[in-house]
């Protein structure tokens, strides 16, 4: 059996088949295709990629099927399918997700036609699995699919503790080896046994503070914006095929979006970290409702209408309205006193970190600096909120 040395969970004992599938090229390109994008751009050592963490997760899982009482075929599609969990993902991870769904409406884990297409499928039947299965159980359905993809995922016990050791910051550091020891099946379906509220609360608590200092950064969803801008822009004009632009790594979308002389500068300023500043920095309360959580084609109506007023460029305003914020962690079923619950119905903490959610919520406007006043008196002017970018 192949060992592999992990900088988060020492070694991990790789099966045959999951040994087969990381040395496929879908597999291998993820070594290519960073965790965390643009955050490395405020925290240096974030390096670390895709491929680390699907062994992570693949590692996690095997743990957690080796506790629970299911048969040896369902145990094998559930740690080869958390393996696989990511092949889909395009290049900078979520930060492209959305260009990639407008231009080929499916999101990253829905990977039957990846299975079927490449090299992963005949892996899988070469080794008595059902890729059919296993692309189900990576979009979270089938018998415990939630373990793959769910509400206390090895998903995300993995990248928690993963991204927070690479960043340095102790916020995603969760007792993620009491999560798997605390899972149980009750009614086909898992849940955290009795006594682990506070368990359970951890995560929750975890992923609330990533968010407000990794996750959601300010210079992180600047850089992700103008990613996002300048992807639309190289596939509308037709330079790259989507589903060729969706297989590429980090490194081959900046050279792509480089050779292409509409997207070149923000191929520069991404590579440079000559980003755009914030024009407006406002928070939830002080924005009207019509203007959260916007469409992609509302919100480039709005640019332009900020860019015309400000008399800059299109090109060089970026609105960025995050949807609501949601805690998936907050659904998670516990047993409390031989009854299943939601996590929300038990914990007092819950409302608390909502609300912690809500108050981290921000809209922003960015531009160049030499444009920042008139788009910032522009942008006021249009999404009616204050015209100041404190953050």
């Amino acid at each position: 059996m192949t060992t592999i040395k992990d900088s988060v969970h020492d070694y991990i004992e790789l099966e045959p088949t999951a040994e087969a599938l990381l040395d496929t090229a879908p597999m291998q390109r993820l070594r290519y295709v960073r965790q965390l994008s643009t955050v490395q751009l405020v925290y240096p050592s974030a390096n670390h990629t895709r491929f680390e963490h699907s062994l992570g997760v693949y590692h996690l899982a095997s743990e957690a099927v080796d506790r629970l009482p299911i048969d040896d075929d369902l145990a094998r599609r559930l740690r080869i399918a958390a393996l696989v969990h990511d092949v889909g993902h395009g290049p900078f991870g979520h930060q492209t997700e959305a260009a990639i769904e407008r231009h080929l409406g499916r999101h990253h884990d829905e990977i039957g036609w990846l299975l079927e297409e490449t090299e992963l499928g005949t892996v899988l039947e070469d080794h008595g699995l059902d890729p059919e299965a296993v692309a189900a159980t990576v979009d979270g359905r089938g018998p415990l699919g939630e373990l793959v993809a769910g509400t206390l995922d090895v998903d995300r016990m993995d990248y928690l503790v993963r991204d927070a050791h690479h960043t340095g910051v102790p916020y995603g550091t969760i007792d993620h080896a009491r999560l798997l020891y605390a899972l149980e099946i009750v009614d086909g379906e898992l849940a955290l046994a009795d006594g682990n509220v506070a368990t359970a609360e951890s995560a929750l608590i975890a992923r609330t503070l990533m968010n407000a200092t990794v996750y959601r950064h300010h210079v992180s969803r600047i850089a992700g914006s103008m990613l996002d801008r300048a992807s639309e822009r190289l596939l509308s004009d037709g330079d790259v095929d989507p589903e060729r632009f969706a297989r590429l790594t980090d490194s081959e979308l900046l050279a792509t979006l480089e050779e292409h002389e509409p997207t070149a500068e923000f191929a520069d300023r991404i590579r440079e970290r000559n980003l755009y500043k914030r024009a407006i920095w406002a928070r939830r309360g002080e924005v009207p409702d019509e203007f959260r959580g916007l469409e992609y084609d509302r919100t480039r109506d709005l640019e332009r209408e900020i860019a015309e007023i400000a008399g800059v460029d299109p090109e060089h305003v970026v609105l960025d309205s995050p949807g609501e914020p949601s805690s998936p962690e907050s659904r998670a079923r516990i047993v409390v006193d031989g009854d299943l619950r939601r996590l929300e119905e038990r914990s007092s903490l819950v409302a608390g970190l909502d609300a912690c959610a809500r108050e981290i919520w921000r809209l922003g406007v960015y531009a160049p600096e030499d444009a920042l006043e008139s788009v910032r008196e522009a942008a006021a002017t249009v999404l009616e909120v204050e015209p100041s970018a404190t953050p």
